[in-house]
């Protein structure tokens, strides 16, 4: 076999083991292992190549952008944890259901605060899936919107900063920057940021949530008996509706704000995220010992998650390099008809399919470090293409029939709720999607602008 196919088989092998249903870290690293081997006996891989991964390890623990992770997820656990959001969820429920698609505006708001707040999306889909779900079925809204605004502001979360995608995405994409700097000639590089990617994003997260406002709006107006009005026995007061709404919001603009106006870096300001819904959790008389051993096991086990498969892919990078493999994914791109249009579209229709078997740490770790150097050195703008990516992943979360956020909220749907209806009720919304990465590709100043400002 020629040694020039073998970092493809490589890239095969890891996704025949993954459907298998092997794990994803493992994976990664024993395939990587047993081609290093391989490639050893045959004499067409280095064994001298394999002394990188103790500086790799190193290189990994020491990253203080990596930091920001765990005290994020802790943040988003606490909040999650502090019934925080199912409060503001009643008391909008209850200000708003007066009106045709009132719960719908109540779910849109609640699930975008959540998404600045948590950046996790099985947990947002889960949550808002428990707390909104039975109260929009007993309104009589349609099972099909009901399942996909929950399923669509779920996976907000993907895209608002502070989110855990973003933070990988701009460690990744960083590296994947000086790299291809360095090889045009640039020994003095720039540097792309994970601020620079949170504020990229903000724009297209706000416009996002406005179109799935609008959207909501208007089957309030044309199509109300899918969103009817919901009879209010009572109106929150303007001390209680203030007492829960203001705190998660000053919580997160501080974090945000911190970051954006330079004050703090993405993991100082992590810290405290953090520390302040801790001190939320508390003033809601919600922390207690139980509640934070759940909260620290929870972020833990996350945490160990992302890192161990970031060591896999680190190890699988090393290796598909080793091979050549990023020279032939450079000549192979450069060789396409169309030059960096047409290899952008590949690279985003790859990781769209992607997106219905693997998690977006994965695709981040393992397919961006390959093909984000050869898009770079062709002009690409390192932001413009990291927003991309995470709208890309996160369409990806919701299109049937793999969309993870759909299985998320089928594990907590009634049964008397069919998949079909889900499945047809998200449909509009990855329509929005697909209309929100069309106006990303035609105005790339939407993610560029606010970065370019700062």
């Amino acid at each position: 076999m020629s040694a020039e196919l073998l970092p493809l088989l490589m890239f095969l092998a890891v996704f025949v083991v993954l459907l298998a249903g092997y794990s994803v870290a493992l994976t990664l690293a024993g395939v990587s292992l047993l081609f290093a081997a391989l490639g050893i006996m045959s004499g067409s891989f280095a064994a001298s190549d394999l002394g990188f991964i103790p500086n790799r390890l190193f290189g990994i623990i020491t990253n203080q952008t990596m930091v920001a992770v765990p005290l994020f997820v802790f943040m988003g656990v606490v909040l999650e944890k502090s019934r925080i959001a199912e409060n503001l969820l009643q008391n909008l429920s209850a200000l708003t259901g007066g009106i045709p698609g009132g719960l719908g505006f109540g779910v849109i708001l609640v699930g975008a605060l959540m998404a600045a707040s948590t950046g996790i999306v099985g947990a947002t889909v889960v949550t808002m899936g428990l707390m909104s779900l039975p109260v929009m079925m007993r309104s009589d809204y349609d099972p099909r919107y009901a399942t996909g605004i929950i399923c669509a502001t779920g996976t907000l979360g993907q895209l608002i900063p502070p989110s855990i995608a973003l933070v990988l995405l701009g460690d990744v994409l960083s590296n994947a920057y000086q790299q291809a700097q360095l090889a045009q000639g640039v020994f003095a590089p720039r540097t792309v940021s994970v601020g620079d990617l949170f504020a990229g994003a903000l724009l297209p997260g706000l416009v996002l949530v406005g179109l799935y406002t609008l959207y909501t709006a208007y089957l309030a107006i044309f199509r109300s008996e899918r969103v009817p009005a919901t009879s209010i026995s009572q109106r929150p007061g303007l001390f209680r509706l203030l007492r829960d709404l203001l705190p998660p919001l000053v919580l997160i603009f501080t974090v945000l704000g911190s970051i954006l106006a330079g004050l703090a870096t993405p993991t100082e300001a992590a810290a405290v995220g953090a520390s302040g819904a801790l001190l939320l959790a508390a003033a809601y008389r919600s922390l207690t010992l139980i509640n934070l051993r759940e909260i620290c096991l929870s972020t833990m086990q996350t945490t160990a998650m992302v890192f161990f498969i970031l060591i896999g892919a680190s190890l699988f990078s090393l290796v598909f390099r080793g091979y050549g493999g990023d020279d032939l994914v450079h000549t192979a791109f450069m060789n396409l008809p169309g030059g960096q249009w047409a290899a952008l579209g590949l690279v985003m229709l790859v990781v769209f399919l992607l997106g219905f078997m693997l998690d977006f740490i994965e695709i981040t770790f393992v397919v961006v470090p390959i093909v984000g150097p050869v898009l770079l050195m062709m002009g690409i703008d390192p932001i413009w293409l990291g927003i991309l990516l995470a709208a890309n992943l996160q369409t990806s979360f919701l299109t049937p029939p793999f969309g993870f956020a759909l299985f998320y909220l089928r594990g907590v749907t009634p049964a008397s709720v069919p998949t079909t209806s889900i499945y047809r009720g998200i449909v509009p919304f990855v329509g929005l999607q697909l209309l929100l990465i069309g106006l990303l590709i035609s105005s790339p100043g939407l993610a560029t602008w606010l970065p370019d400002r700062l």
